[in-house]
């Protein structure tokens, strides 16, 4: 088969650091090896972590104003060992919100006492299920992980409970700009946030101050953003997210907008969300010729967004979403042409904040 799109379509590179992003662990609540990746390539701003381990990277000069907070969420959702019986066999519960229909037959990678353990999600093979059990959705109550141990003790000498657990999946590249990994949700908007500032910060800085956040427990609650706003203390702050593409079969555009891959970040419109930042994130995109959606709420977002909005005295709050097919699941997917739009749109708004500008409702 080959690739017989249009030879004027750019092909883009997967970014560096979102491929690192991919491949590191961080279930919610567990996100040490992915908040270090992220560290890491924020060294060239101030670097500072809140008491619950969200990151933040700052630059613009001190007391400069307006500070604009660009917050994505670094957990993913995972398992957490709960049980582990006599037989070596591990139980878990869920972090973050699981169907459990595509669990069934994974590669997992537990994070053990002594490092990484793989293993499998197993349940009762469907030959051995009687007609009414096949009928029956499956539920995470009844699987298990099976490291291949023994008994109870081999399996101890590896993993605790309280041991979490993430998919064991790489980063694939298909066909145009398409890339398929887990934690797309939300490690794109952690690249995002820090991307956007790493080119503010190379063209000479913001008008203000500009801090890229990647929060903590996003999956679990929210919990990350709502501390990081106490720490950062934004003048205005943007949430960067995924929502749903919707030229995927079954998704009903008329129930949740048209965002389909290639129509760029879809910025949100809503109840909860800031009147005023949703025009200068529409203005940035229509003035620089970025491509756009708009997604609206009436009520939450269920993004990092509802946090930051009601944090503090209330903080001016906008959303923007990078469409997303297969979300949570091992296979998400997005178009590289929306992350770079994304980016450039961030980076763009950033830039049009001055000590003047109103963001009053």
């Amino acid at each position: 088969m080959t690739d017989e799109r249009p030879e004027s379509e750019e092909i883009l590179e997967t970014p560096r650091l979102l491929e690192d992003l991919l491949r590191s662990n961080g279930p919610s609540g567990y996100e040490a090896e992915a908040a270090s990746v992220w560290r890491e390539a924020a060294s060239f701003a101030d670097l500072a972590t809140d008491g619950l381990g969200s990151s933040i990277a700052t630059i613009g000069g001190d007391g400069e104003s307006p500070l604009v907070a660009v917050v994505g969420h670094i957990d993913e959702i995972g398992l957490v060992v709960t049980h582990i019986d006599d037989k070596g066999f591990i139980h878990f519960t869920n972090i973050g919100g699981w169907d459990p229909q595509i669990l069934i037959g994974q590669r997992i990678v537990i994070s053990g006492r002594n490092g990484s353990v793989e293993g499998v999600a197993g349940r009762k093979p469907i030959h051995l299920l009687d007609p009414e059990q096949r009928k029956q959705v499956v539920k995470l109550k009844d699987m298990h992980l099976d490291i291949g141990a023994s008994d109870r003790d081999e399996a101890e000498r590896h993993v605790s409970v309280g041991d979490p657990a993430v998919i064991d999946t790489e980063p694939v590249r298909l066909l145009g700009n398409t890339l398929v990994s887990k934690s797309l949700d939300n490690r794109v908007g952690c690249y995002v946030a820090l991307e956007a500032l790493r080119r503010v910060n190379d063209d000479g800085g913001p008008p203000g101050r500009f801090a890229a956040v990647a929060a903590v427990q996003e999956e679990i609650g929210l919990f990350g953003s709502r501390t990081a706003a106490f720490t950062v203390r934004p003048d205005a702050a943007v949430a960067i997210d995924v929502t749903h593409a919707t030229d995927a079969p079954g998704i009903d555009e008329t129930q949740i907008g048209s965002h389909p891959f290639g129509s760029g970040p879809a910025i949100g419109r809503g109840s909860t969300l800031s009147p005023r930042v949703f025009e200068l994130l529409r203005d940035a995109a229509e003035e620089e010729e970025i491509p756009y959606s708009v997604g609206a709420s009436g009520n939450s977002t269920h993004t990092d967004a509802d946090s930051l909005q009601i944090s503090r005295s209330g903080i001016p709050t906008g959303l923007i979403s990078v469409p997303v097919r297969y979300m949570h699941s091992p296979v998400e997917m997005l178009d590289l042409r929306d992350l770079e739009n994304t980016v450039r749109l961030v980076a763009a708004f950033v830039r049009r904040l001055g000590p003047d500008t109103d963001l009053s409702r």
